[in-house]
This record gives structure tokens, C-alpha cells and sequence, in this order.
């Protein structure tokens, strides 16, 4: 709360509840898919009166949605960084053929690719179709839900 600080650089923990902000007027996230709900809830407490800059290479579904619809405003950096791939985007309607081809296309760039779903419970059905329409990839699926008691 002192005013001796001008920019705080750290990590989730800047979320929690023991934190407070003087005269916050920018908070910048970089990779937003990484932040759960909890601290996507606590960044509405805080952030009501305050400037956020969201940083992705890969914008969530939601976010994506919001910008597309106009409740966010978005800017694009149209080149990657050094050393960097540029990521391509399409918004469109599901076609198992374009998956295919769009995945063929990354890995024969020497790319790599994510399909994401939106529940955990479409993990299976999304890697069965994944392993029919190409049956030479290599599948591994990832989620963030702890188990029970944890």
C-alpha cells in the first residue's frame, strides 16, 4: 500500500486476498489461459476501476468470443517474436476435415497443436476423433482438475 513501488512484477500470489493496492491503474496478465477461475474471480474484485492488458499467443475460447463480439477490444501483433512460428486463427463452424488438414499442415511445418474442449468430460470423445482422423498422431491430454481432497 505504500506509494514507493511504481510496478510489481509476480505471480498468482498477487491474487490473493492478503494483497492491496494503493492506486492500481494497470494490471497487465500475461497468459490468461493459465489463471482458474478462482483468480479469474478475484481479478473482477480488483479490477473494477482498473486498465487490464490481457497477453496470449493462444486466447482462451471465451476471450476470443468476447473480442469477436465487441465486449472486449483486442489488438493483434501480426508477427511472432524472434525465433517464433506466427500462430494462424480461424473462427468457424466444426469440420472434422479441416482439423485434419489444419493438423497436417502444423506438423509438417514442424509446429505443434492443441485442441482444446471445453469440459473435462469431452477429453475421451475429442481423443478418439483426433486418433480416426489421424491415426499417425501422438495424443496426450492435459487438465487442471484436482483430485477429490486435495
Amino acid at each position: 500500500r505504500d506509494t514507493e513501488v511504481d510496478i510489481v512484477v509476480g505471480t498468482h500470489a498477487l491474487l490473493s486476498n492478503g494483497m492491496s493496492f494503493k492506486d492500481l491503474g494497470l494490471l497487465t496478465i500475461d497468459e490468461e489461459q493459465r489463471f482458474g477461475v478462482n483468480q479469474k474471480e478475484r481479478l473482477k474484485l480488483i479490477c473494477n476501476c482498473v486498465d487490464v492488458l490481457t497477453l496470449s499467443a493462444t486466447p482462451i475460447p471465451r476471450t476470443l468470443q468476447m473480442s469477436l463480439s465487441g465486449i472486449r477490444d483486442t489488438s493483434t501483433i501480426r508477427s511472432p517474436p524472434p525465433m517464433r512460428k506466427p500462430t494462424i486463427s480461424y473462427v468457424q463452424e466444426f469440420d472434422e476435415m479441416l482439423i485434419k488438414d489444419a493438423i497436417e499442415r502444423e506438423l509438417a511445418r514442424e509446429g505443434q497443436c492443441y485442441y482444446v474442449v471445453p469440459r473435462i468430460s469431452q477429453l475421451t470423445e475429442a481423443n478418439e476423433m483426433l486418433e480416426r482422423i489421424c491415426p499417425s498422431l501422438r495424443v496426450i491430454q492435459a487438465h487442471g482438475r484436482m483430485a477429490r481432497g486435495t
